[in-house]
This record gives structure tokens, C-alpha cells and sequence, in this order.
């Protein structure tokens, strides 16, 4: 009975919560353009002498497409253009911030692509079964394309906290890191190794991300703060996981039919 409690409670909550965390980085990233208006206007058209209404059109595109597509994704309406819209902000910050010439970051912000593209995944599966008279394909084939897509992607955000330092720790967490974003990236023992992810990420995240414990008006507050937000929204893309499964390109799905 509690075994079954806790699956309902899984797959009732889970879900919302991991939609939630997955569109923090979204979320905090268009209040942060609404609170400092003046200070990115004056950085982008800095950067890039593209004049001041250009930037400011660049900054209100990224307030509106980011609280936007975070209002649409939680209220479960137009979830794939609120994703596509999404896609769209990653692109335009990834070329206006210079993020292409940083591994570290593009590599994050292809993991969050990663945890969108899980999200679309999961809204055309409920647009696929509202109509529960009709007989569909039990698995259709870009779905579950997009979810090996997403798990792929996912586990890059691993890849920038391995440390290649000789002491034992660093070693035995860099093995451990290997061998479950594997598990995750081919989908075997998917859900239990997601979890594991989750909660290794989490604890890093709260360690190394402690933006609340630097002053808010140091430059190193909001650099902690950015990259939080976007640990969790990676979080949230691996709850998804936990929540829906692999897919159908996974072996744990394999093994069913073995």
C-alpha cells in the first residue's frame, strides 16, 4: 500500500514539479531583464554598437519570450511554441553573450536544450492520447527520438563538473559521474540513475552555487545566481526522466520486449 502511495504521489506531483524547476532559469533570467533593463540595454549595445533601440528591443524580446514561454509550459497551453519560443532565447543569448566560444556554458546551454526538448516530448505524447477512443501507435517514432535526443543532451551538463585532479575523490567521483550519465545517455536502469543524478546535482548545486550567502550587488552574485538557475532547470529536464521513463530507443524499453 505505502509502495503504491508513493508511485501515485510520483507520477501525480513529480511531473508538475519538474516542469517547474525546468523552467526556472527561464523564469529568473526574465525578471533579472525587467530589474536591470538599464544595465543590459547598455551591455548589449556596448558589445555589439548595434544602438540603443536595438538593444532595448533585444532585451524586451528576452522578458517577454522567457515569462511568456514559462506561463504557457505551466499552464500546460501551446507547450511546443512556448518551447520552440524558448529554443529560440537560447539561440539568441548563446551568439549576444559569446557563450559559442565557451565550452563550459554552451555545453549548459545544450543540456537545458536537452530538458526542453524532453518537455516537447512529453506535451506532443499528451496531445497524441486526448482523444482515448482512438486507436494510436503505441510509441510514436519522434517522440521517441526526441527523448534519446534529450537524454543525450542532458548529461552534458555532467561532463562540465568532471574534474581531472589525481586525489581519490576526484577520481571516484568522476567514475561514479561517468557511469551513470552512461546509464541515463543509453537508458539503462534510467529512472534510478537519473535520480542518482539528481540528487549528486542538487547537492552540488546548493555547495557551489550559494549565490544568497555573496552580496547583491557584487558581480559574482549574479554569475552564482545565472548558473544555479540553470543547474536546477537541468535538474528538472532529469525529473522528467524519473517521472516518464526513457522512451521507447532506451534499453530498459528493449528488455521489455526481450
Amino acid at each position: 500500500c505505502g509502495k503504491e502511495w508513493l508511485l501515485w504521489l510520483t507520477k501525480q506531483y513529480l511531473p508538475h514539479v519538474a516542469r517547474l524547476c525546468l523552467i526556472s532559469t527561464f523564469l529568473e533570467d526574465g525578471i533579472r531583464m525587467w530589474f536591470q533593463w538599464s544595465d543590459q540595454t547598455e551591455y548589449i549595445e556596448s558589445t555589439w554598437g548595434c544602438g540603443f533601440f536595438l538593444a532595448s528591443c533585444f532585451v524586451l524580446i528576452n522578458l517577454l519570450g522567457q515569462i511568456g514561454g514559462c506561463v504557457l509550459v505551466l499552464s500546460r497551453n501551446l507547450v511546443e511554441y512556448a518551447c520552440f519560443g524558448l529554443y529560440g532565447i537560447i539561440a539568441l543569448q548563446t551568439v549576444a553573450y559569446s557563450i559559442l566560444w565557451d565550452l563550459k556554458f554552451l555545453m549548459r546551454n545544450l543540456a537545458l536544450g536537452g530538458g526542453l526538448l524532453l518537455l516537447l516530448a512529453e506535451s506532443r505524447v499528451e496531445i497524441r492520447t486526448i482523444f482515448a477512443g482512438v486507436p494510436t501507435v503505441r510509441q510514436s517514432s519522434p517522440k521517441q527520438y526526441m527523448q534519446l535526443g534529450g537524454r543525450v543532451l542532458l548529461v552534458l551538463m555532467f561532463m562540465t563538473l568532471l574534474h581531472f585532479d589525481s586525489d581519490f575523490f576526484s577520481i571516484l567521483q568522476n567514475l561514479v559521474g561517468t557511469a551513470l550519465i552512461v546509464l541515463v545517455a543509453v537508458g539503462f536502469k534510467t529512472k534510478l540513475a537519473a535520480l542518482t543524478l539528481v540528487i549528486w546535482l542538487f547537492a552540488i548545486n546548493v555547495y557551489a552555487n550559494a549565490f544568497w550567502q555573496i552580496p547583491a550587488n557584487r558581480p559574482m552574485h549574479d554569475f552564482l545566481k545565472y548558473d544555479f538557475f540553470q543547474t536546477t532547470s537541468v535538474i528538472g529536464g532529469l525529473l522528467l526522466v524519473v517521472a516518464r521513463g526513457p522512451g521507447g530507443v532506451s534499453m530498459d524499453e528493449k528488455k521489455k520486449e526481450w
